[in-house]
């Protein structure tokens, strides 16, 4: 697993969580943090995005395999590049919506109520996660079609 995605997502995740008990604490102390619910919404942001990639990367998203399992392999094998192939194009589609409104709001200089974080990076960070997921499921799925 890239280590980035792993430091980058595992960071941001503790990011979030750090804040968020920060923003407990203070609101039960009477010192609330301004902001926290922006921080955490991008942290987690980031930290799903790298999820995605790394659960992609791994093979590792849930799979129910109670059909599939009881045909013949010369047939699974054809139902696992459908199942590469119709994933690439959902996350192609996700893509295309996302750079869709982003390339819509890009001059609007879109920034949070509170703390006027930019959603630029936040929308590229998604961008890029959805792009790299869709083309390992389409590689691989490339790649089965030639054992096929």
């Amino acid at each position: 697993m890239p280590l980035i995605l792993v430091v980058g997502g595992g960071g941001a995740l503790l990011a979030a969580a750090g804040v968020d008990t920060i923003s407990v604490i203070g609101r039960h102390i009477g010192l609330p943090l301004l902001g926290s619910i922006e921080l955490v919404q991008a942290a987690v942001l980031i930290a799903g995005s790298a999820s995605l990639v790394a659960a992609t990367l791994a093979a590792s998203h849930a799979v129910v395999r109670l059909v599939v399992d009881r045909l013949p392999a010369k047939m699974r094998g054809v139902l696992n590049w459908v199942n590469g192939l119709a994933s690439a194009l959902l996350f192609l589609g996700l893509l295309t919506g996302s750079v869709w409104i982003m390339a819509d709001m890009w001059g609007g200089h879109e920034e949070s109520e509170l703390l006027r974080l930019p959603y630029i990076p936040l929308r590229l960070i998604c961008c890029a996660s959805l792009a790299t997921v869709a083309l390992i499921f389409l590689v691989r799925a490339l790649g089965r079609s030639r054992k096929c």
